[in-house]
């Protein structure tokens, strides 16, 4: 049997075994991509989601230091002078000025703490329109809090600590005549109970009653000695 004669007129083409060699190429090398993707992009997913978790945890310290920082120092009563505030490992509540699009010129209550939701344990924030209370009454007897606001959700913890003039950090801060000087707010991983290097403290714009501005001795104000808080107190 003769070969068959190269015809200089005929077109130029792919013979089927080319097309199957190519086809052959094509699934290695797409299947090569598949492998490599599978095993990069759930890589990629999870450093996206910690870049996106850790950005979210900034703003929400941002915002909490920023709110802890503006606890204005109002008195209980014109009998009880000690200032509005109430502090544990768990919770904080203050008066400061009301902010947001919707409130009105003046002072809010604000209660920062941690509380179950679906999600699990959750920093939330809520606020309540400010309003004189009864003389024997404390912050903590306020409960009309609304507006709830999540700050920190799982696989975050908070907790607060609170330190004085004498800088030695307490668990509580309760029945003070002074607000603290510092709030420190401790984010711990909730599996692992690790403190995380983003945990701050917030310094207190305002810890002692605007009055004593004006007192000729204003130390005396901001620490009565003990004759003239037994003369106050009408001994």
């Amino acid at each position: 049997m003769k070969p068959r004669a190269h015809d200089p007129g005929g077109e130029a083409g792919f013979t089927l075994i080319e097309i199957l060699v190519a086809l052959t190429l094509m699934v290695g090398v797409l299947a090569a991509l598949a492998s490599i993707t599978a095993q990069w992009l759930p890589n990629w997913n999870r450093g996206f989601a910690h870049v996106q978790r850790a950005e979210l945890l900034g703003r929400s310290l941002a915002r909490l230091v920023a709110d802890l920082s503006a606890a204005e120092y109002v008195s209980a009563s014109r009998v009880n002078r000690q200032p509005l505030f109430d502090g544990d490992e768990l919770s904080v509540r203050f008066v400061r000025t009301a902010i947001g699009p919707n409130t009105r010129p003046g002072l809010e209550f604000v209660r920062i703490a941690t509380i179950p939701e679906k999600q699990g344990l959750t920093l939330v924030r809520m606020r309540a329109p400010y309003t004189i209370l009864p003389q024997n009454a404390t912050i903590t007897d306020v409960t009309n809090f609304a507006d709830p606001v999540a700050l920190l959700r799982l696989p975050y913890r908070v907790l607060f600590a609170y330190a004085g003039s004498d800088g030695a950090w307490r668990n509580t801060w309760r029945n003070a005549d002074q607000l603290p000087a510092a709030v420190r707010v401790t984010v711990l991983d909730a599996a692992t109970e690790t403190r995380l290097a983003v945990s701050t403290v917030a310094m207190m714009h305002v810890t002692v009653p605007a009055r004593c501005a004006a007192e000729k001795n204003p130390r005396d104000c901001v620490f009565p000695p003990a004759k003239a808080q037994g003369k106050d107190d009408g001994l």
